[in-house]
């Protein structure tokens, strides 16, 4: 009884972990009609966050993910435009907890139930890559994590998650 009471904690304990990994929730998107091969260089726009501290870690972020992928930070006039925003919002969970998972006879009741309450935060940051010239759209990519308490830990998960979003640029063109 005690041990089917420690197996249930234990694996719902893993499933509120699991629901909330460390890694980041990455999606980008793009116009299926854009040769990316044109694109050499980038100017900055604009970075909009609550917090004046993260408009140069966020440029970072990204300027060294787009280094890596052979594209020029210049300080006007880049072949793309940038815009960032990052946006926070609190999300809850609700965890509950059985005990006395089936005590009585044979399968017997569920035995006390109880549910607890998480908030924590969740910060989103989106990327646009814009081309200049036509003033469209043709690139963004968005990454959502959970927010620590420690400014260490928000800095290694935003570059993380910066890393993630760029894996797959620019778009492979056979995959349009």
């Amino acid at each position: 009884m005690k041990m089917q009471r420690v197996v249930f904690v234990l694996v719902g304990l893993m499933l509120l972990f699991a629901g909330r990994s460390s890694a980041a929730d990455v999606k980008t998107d793009y116009d299926r009609n854009t040769n990316f091969a044109q694109y050499k260089t980038y100017s900055w726009e604009r970075v909009q966050t609550r917090d004046p501290l993260m408009v140069d870690r966020i440029k970072s972020a990204v300027n060294g993910s787009l280094a890596a992928k052979g594209l020029t930070e210049v300080p006007t006039g880049g072949d793309l435009s940038i815009v960032a925003i990052e946006v926070t919002h609190n999300q809850q969970t609700l965890d509950t907890f059985y005990n006395n998972f089936g005590g009585g006879r044979r399968f017997g009741g569920f035995g006390d139930a109880t549910t607890t309450t998480e908030t924590y935060r969740v910060g989103t940051l989106v990327v646009d890559l814009s081309d200049p010239a036509t003033k469209k759209l043709v690139w963004r990519g968005s990454a959502s994590d959970t927010l620590s308490d420690k400014s260490e830990k928000n800095i290694d998960n935003l570059d993380k998650g910066v890393v993630k979003m760029f894996k797959k640029f620019p778009p492979d063109p056979s995959k349009k």
